[in-house]
């Protein structure tokens, strides 16, 4: 990932503060980061739409209510200008600029073909612009790139220190409803409509995004009594009956899996929530048709790293992998930290990994998030090659042979990944 300058300004509204927006990432030499992670043909364009649910949606309150996402939509662009910012905030408030490598409001590059749009859903709490990278990464090759505000579910909605877990149904519930809206807002948008592919699309969702994910390609919820009662606070058992028929649903709040969206070609899960809980249906996960990638860290101890395990080893669909960061916890997915998240550990905790850097995982995030949509979604066999590796990634010599390096990174410098692929039939 490259950034288009180190010096910008940004013009802010007169009545809000003024923040000297930052650049999080160092250029490194191509040779020592993955292949894939290299920008592509075009330049980027970001605008910000606002997208509403047709109808009132109801609360696990039982009360309807209209709803509302804010999306972050990179997309390939051809202009040429001054890169935007992405202003948000840390879980404690403390208001941030990062340096974007995109153009705001820039036209969409001319194609005799069609883009397919990429959905990018973040945890519990998060924002849009927290996989920003990846947005840009995606429509610099040739994709359109929506990352979601999750309502009820943001840095700004939720008051994490004092009241964590107040958005947490809304999030349980409209996850997986939040990413089928957002596909169809971005497909049949002014902006995109005539050169959004029609057919294929792609899926990327980290930890809650993750748990939304499975659900959305088809591992449908199946939250037991003690489930529902425990992440609900209920304990009235038929209000709790009430909350799992709400909860129990599939790909987008439908009854079974019989409507999974076809035009999801690939899907990637990033330290998804759920699996340690055993919250989705086995015979579901069995089903699932989408090729899938999950990503954690082996020392995940949010989503907990057993549980992506029972996710990978259900799910499925022949291709699907397990992409493991050894010694890692559960902060995979996340842009590196903004220098207001280094005042205390409630901030910097949303970012930091005590053993990796944020720049090289997400490094790795993009390379194999471009094999996987080039591979699936594009359906280019040759980008199929640079997922099709497997074991240890230390190339550790064996009879006094060192093993080739993975496709796709330089000697010595694809340290410490393990992928694992599903047994062959």
């Amino acid at each position: 990932m490259k950034t288009l300058s180190l010096f910008c300004t940004a013009a802010l509204l007169a009545s809000s503060p003024v923040f000297a927006a930052q650049t999080l990432y160092q250029d490194f030499p191509s040779d020592v980061t993955p292949e894939l992670s290299e920008n592509g043909e075009y330049q980027v364009g970001v605008t910000t739409l606002t997208v509403n649910y047709p109808e009132p949606v109801m609360t696990l309150q039982g009360q309807a209510v209209e709803r509302a996402l804010t999306l972050e939509v990179w997309y390939p662009t051809n202009d040429s200008g001054a890169a935007t910012t992405y202003d948000n905030q840390t879980r404690s408030g403390k208001e941030f600029s990062i340096q974007a490598d995109a153009i705001r409001d820039a036209s969409v590059a001319d194609t005799q073909g069609t883009y397919p749009v990429v959905v990018l859903s973040h945890g519990y709490t998060g924002y849009r612009t927290i996989m920003y990278y990846l947005g840009e990464h995606l429509a610099s090759h040739g994709y359109i790139v929506a990352g979601i505000d999750h309502t009820d579910s943001t840095n700004e909605d939720v008051d994490f220190a004092n009241a964590p877990y107040a958005g947490f149904p809304s999030t349980l519930l409209n996850r997986s409803r939040d990413q089928v809206l957002t596909l169809n807002a971005v497909s049949e948008n002014t902006l995109f409509k005539d050169v959004a592919d029609p057919k294929n699309a792609g899926l990327i969702g980290y930890s809650m995004g993750g748990f939304g994910t499975v659900n959305t390609v088809g591992g449908c919820y199946d939250f037991s009594d003690e489930a529902t009662a425990s992440f609900t606070g209920v304990k009235d058992p038929a209000v709790i009956s009430a909350l799992q028929n709400a909860l129990n649903t599939c790909a987008g709040g439908n009854a079974n899996a019989d409507s999974v969206d076809e035009r999801w070609k690939a899907a990637m899960a990033l330290a998804p929530w759920g699996g340690q809980h055993k919250v989705f249906s086995q015979q579901a996960l069995n089903k699932i048709n989408v090729p899938m990638l999950y990503v954690a860290g082996d020392h995940d101890d949010i989503s907990g790293y057993q549980g992506i395990q029972w996710l990978f080893e259900n799910t499925g669909n022949e291709s699907t992998k397990l992409l493991t960061f050894k010694n890692a916890r559960h902060n995979i997915a996340p842009h590196p930290a903004p220098k207001e998240a280094f005042g205390n550990e409630f901030d910097i905790g949303h970012y930091l990994e005590p053993a990796w850097r944020s720049e090289t995982m997400n490094d790795i995030n993009e390379h194999f998030a471009l094999a996987m949509m080039e591979c699936h979604v594009k359906g280019k066999p040759e980008f199929c090659a640079y997922l099709d590796v497997e074991g240890d990634s230390g190339q550790v010599a064996v009879d006094g042979k060192v093993p080739e390096v993975w496709k796709g990174f330089d000697n010595r410098y694809a340290l410490g990944l393990k992928m694992e692929d599903k047994p062959k039939r």
